[in-house]
């Protein structure tokens, strides 16, 4: 029917011809301008002469030709009719001039935006200087990051951050870009490609009432280029240390006046990060520990299949002996490069002027590693994602579709795996039995077993020799141990078949190989109407989950169906402007409704108070409920990492004990008598299924700017947290039960840790964590601070503050509150154009304060860091080429941001830019 009306259509206007030139204040044309008329999608771009051509149809009376560029004031000339002599001049624009869409899902002036939000403009992205968009963040007020690996980072505002970001929401184009099956955005894997980045913006705080569950401290929208409006060719090639090699592409071409194509996308590959951490474990992650240099051994951050066995006679009674392990970069075996590769069509056709249908794809693939329960190393991993998509001037209907992946099915082919367990398994490999002990013993055995025996035979004889001197003898038994009954050992050809057995084992408790294969479907709409009274926005979406891991993540099975998950919600704002548009009210509310948690209501309501005619001092103060959904791990996970079993709590809750009671038994094991019933009553643990997390968030700012010169934001807010989530950890029955004391006596001499009873059946007690609800308020503050100032086009100086306070000091024994966020940082900054915009710098010093870090893998103090970033770079006009120079963290100072992980070091680069419009 379309191509029916499309002919007719272009029959029945008569367009007309209007060019002319956009220059500068001092004369000089600016290529790259886009000249558009308003509310439609007819128009383009100015070519290296600064000039235009548009057609147009006066049929229907006067038009609007809106024309802009980034840093310049946007035109607007009304036309009654054609005119092939324009000249239109830009005046550089003032920071309170953009305009935004995130905060209100609508156009609206940053000025009058009623919460706090930060715009990153497209020169300031290609002035990051990190592989990954997203790690280049935290320069900028209240942003945290946190960095797995060189490639994989998260984001978080406001508190509470972690490698998984699941309190924020990371859109392209408004379409969600987690990988589904883990809930996390492993940075800009499937956001949009660098080199089409128009702008990003990052919404502070909650907001539910617009976005629904998980909005919940932050949204970071990333807007593409417009093919119609940005067509051309763009090419970025970099190299620098680490080896690092990355290509950047984007084409964009209008076909005739109604069809447009781009494609976008690159490939990066560099020497990954790998995390060394010695430091023992926090007891809070693994109970009984020793710590680090012990001679019984201790169990490491970065070490993996340092397992440890509590013995419960003998000598060692009462103490944990733990295996030697192997390292990250053992475990990784040489294959340290990480890579991602990127490519993004997209097609877009006008239906009439103002209706367009836009059909696009992405496909991602990389390299990397992950920080979450354990340490994953993801090989060809990645997603596809495709959309379709109708927009008008104030609608669109969407519906968009992704599906992950953890390389191939096949246990034959590559895929990806888990750290924890390859270190693990790798201790189970049968070796020539070295116990010289009780005759019958089998000629091989496990060789965690045999380092055990051998261990603790050698610990028993040099302390009856040397009498009470524990700590010798404990060395002297390590020593023995480890002559004796040696670990496979890295680079050994048998290291190599067995490492490569297990991570190519996709059967649940004997491989570490992980699989995703999970979807996520969703479908939204959304109309805005403009009238005297109120501008109103309505509109709505449905979410489909379809998770799948064959078990290796999930509790789903290899040849089952999918978990299926579902939440939909609809949404409605209404906006009005009094006192001559000085005061702006808002209010917003969404209802959702979830499969889990039944339905929630989140409203949002604002003012915003603007003083002078220019409107450039603006108050603002604004109220919000969001909700958080737990995570689709949080709700469905089944994983045995040794130290504890990971379940889903979506049904029934779970009875059972505190962890606690573990460390009592290998002193105390006569509680378990009946006389002392009463005692063991004590130590009981009941917790009910996950409930909704919510927060009600109050926020004043203050957002102004002087002479066109100086800027200022200031921010503060005071969150108030009801059914908290986090994580508790309990020793209970893998169905839910309480366990009986014979079952407690048979686990306590493994701790409730061994999937594996001495008699060898299976082990059903054991230390459980859950997502669950804390029963109690919970309570942070903080406030942020943005100055800048311009000086001149050259320079200007810039710096931002943060603050972030989590008010609740206490929590219920066993529970981690993951508030992850440094009390105090700050970020300097300095950047400029000179030359005639030829030449262009930057330079950020970033201070941020130690602080705690928690999460499920590792717990622990991350330093203070101090870093600096810097790029140059110089534009040959005639050749359309900019050579760029910069560097990551330039002096290549100590950078962990996530407990566990890799600290971030130096990345240094040359590259070439070359546009061509």
């Amino acid at each position: 029917m379309w191509c029916l009306l499309l002919p007719f259509s272009s029959r029945a206007q008569v367009p007309q011809t209007i060019s002319g030139t956009v220059q500068t204040e001092a004369g000089m044309p600016l290529p790259g301008a886009t000249v558009f008329f308003k509310g439609t999608y007819n128009g383009g771009s100015t070519n290296e002469e600064g000039q235009f051509q548009v057609k147009a149809d006066f049929s229907k009376g006067p038009l609007a030709l809106s024309v802009s560029f980034i840093g310049y004031e946007t035109q607007t000339l009304t036309l009654n009719q054609p005119d092939n002599t324009l000249l239109v001049t830009l005046r550089p624009s003032a920071v309170l001039d953009q305009v935004v869409v995130a905060a209100s899902r609508v156009e609206e002036n940053i000025g009058q935006v009623p919460v706090t939000v930060e715009k990153i403009s497209q020169r300031q992205v290609e002035q990051i200087t990190t592989p990954d968009l997203v790690a280049g963040l935290a320069r900028f007020k209240g942003i945290d990051v946190s960095s797995s690996s060189l490639l994989t980072t998260s984001f978080s505002t406001r508190g509470f951050n972690s490698s998984r970001s699941e309190r924020v929401i990371q859109l392209s184009d408004y379409m969600d870009t987690q990988l589904p099956s883990l809930s996390s955005y492993f940075g800009n894997l499937l956001g949009t490609p660098v080199l089409d980045v128009a702008s990003v913006e990052i919404v502070h705080g909650p907001a539910s009432a617009l976005y629904g569950a998980n909005a919940f401290n932050g949204v970071l929208l990333t807007n593409s280029k417009d093919p119609f409006k940005d067509p051309g060719l763009t090419v970025r090639l970099r190299g620098g240390n680490r080896n690092l090699l990355d290509g950047q592409l984007r084409y964009a071409v209008k076909i005739g006046e109604r069809v447009a194509f781009k494609i976008a996308g690159g490939a990066t590959i560099a020497d990954d990060f790998i995390a060394d951490n010695q430091d023992a474990t926090s007891t809070l992650i693994e109970a009984g520990n020793n710590p680090a240099g012990s001679n019984l051994g201790y169990d490491a951050v970065s070490r993996y299949g340092d397992l440890g066995n509590t013995f419960t006679t003998g000598a060692l009674a009462g103490k944990t002996v733990f295996l030697p392990g192997y390292t990250e970069g053992e475990l990784i075996a040489g294959d340290n490069k990480t890579r991602s590769y990127k490519i993004a069509p997209s097609l877009s056709v006008l239906l009439t002027n103002s209706i367009r249908a836009t059909v696009d794809y992405k496909f991602t693939q990389a390299n990397t590693t992950y920080q979450s329960a354990s340490r994953y190393r993801f090989v060809n991993s990645g997603a596809h994602q495709g959309r379709v998509q109708l927009d008008g001037r104030n609608w669109f209907v969407r519906g968009f579709t992704t599906h992950d992946y953890s390389g191939g099915r096949d246990p034959q082919t590559n895929g990806s795996y888990n750290l924890g367990f390859l270190g693990a398994f790798l201790q189970t490999r049968l070796v020539p039995n070295t116990y010289a002990g009780a005759p019958g013993q089998p000629a091989q055995l496990p060789y965690a077993q045999n380092y055990f025996q051998v261990y603790a035979k050698n610990y028993g004889d040099r302390l009856a020799v040397n009498g009470q001197n524990a700590d010798e003898a404990a060395a002297y038994a390590r020593t023995e141990a480890n002559r004796l009954a040696p670990q496979l050992q890295p680079g050994t050809a048998d290291f190599d078949v067995a490492r490569d057995q297990i991570i190519h084992n996709p059967t649940p408790g004997q491989g570490a190989r992980l699989v995703l294969r999970s979807v996520l479907n969703e479908g939204s709409g959304q109309y805005t109407l403009n009238n005297s009274f109120a501008d109103v926005t309505v509109g709505g979406a449905y979410r489909q989950f379809l998770l799948g891991s064959d078990g290796s993540l999930f509790e789903d099975t290899k040849d089952g169906d999918r978990i299926r998950n579902y939440e939909y919600g609809a949404y409605a704002q209404a906006s009005k402007t009094l006192l001559d548009s000085h005061l702006k009210l808002a209010a917003a509310g969404r209802v959702d409704r979830f499969q889990n948690f039944g339905t929630a209501f989140s409203p949002r309501a604002s003012a915003v108070y603007s003083l002078g005619t220019d409107k450039l001092q603006n108050f603002r103060a604004s109220f919000s409920r969001a909700f958080r959904a737990p995570t689709q791990n949080d709700q469905y996970i089944k994983l045995d990492v040794g130290r504890a079993v990971l379940l889903g709590n979506v049904r029934n809750g779970f009875l059972g004990y505190t962890t606690a009671l573990g460390s009592r038994l290998v002193t105390d094991p006569t509680i378990l008598t009946p006389g002392r019933a009463s005692e063991l009553a004590s130590y009981e643990y009941s917790g009910p299924a996950l409930k909704l997390e919510e927060v009600n968030s109050y926020e004043v700012g203050y957002r102004a700017q002087f002479f066109k010169k100086l800027y200022v934001d200031v921010d503060y807010f005071y969150n108030s947290y009801n059914n908290f989530i986090a994580t508790q950890n309990f020793i209970g029955n893998l169905d839910g039960s309480r366990p009986s004391t014979t079952q407690l006596g048979a686990g306590a001499g493994v701790r409730f840790q061994s999937p594996v009873l001495a008699n060898g059946t299976a082990n059903s007690t054991r230390i459980i964590q859950v997502a669950a609800n804390v029963d109690q308020e919970v309570q942070s503050q903080g406030a942020g601070l943005t100055l800048s100032y311009a000086f001149a086009p050259a320079l200007t100086v810039n710096g931002n503050y943060s603050y972030n306070a989590l008010l609740t000091k206490t929590f219920k024994e066993g529970t981690q509150s993951f508030f992850n966020t440094p009390r105090h940082k700050f970020n300097l900054g300095v950047d400029g154009q000179a030359l005639g915009r030829a030449l262009s710098y930057n330079v950020n010093y970033r201070w941020v304060e130690s602080f705690l870090y928690e999460s499920t893998f590792a717990t622990g103090t991350v330093p203070m860091a101090q870093t600096v970033d810097a790029q140059v770079g110089y534009t040959v006009k005639s050749l359309r080429t900019t050579l760029q120079v910069g560097a990551t963290n330039v002096f290549d100072a100590p950078n962990l941001q996530v407990y566990g992980a890799p600290s971030y070091g130096r990345i240094g680069y040359f590259g070439l830019l070359f546009d061509i419009k």
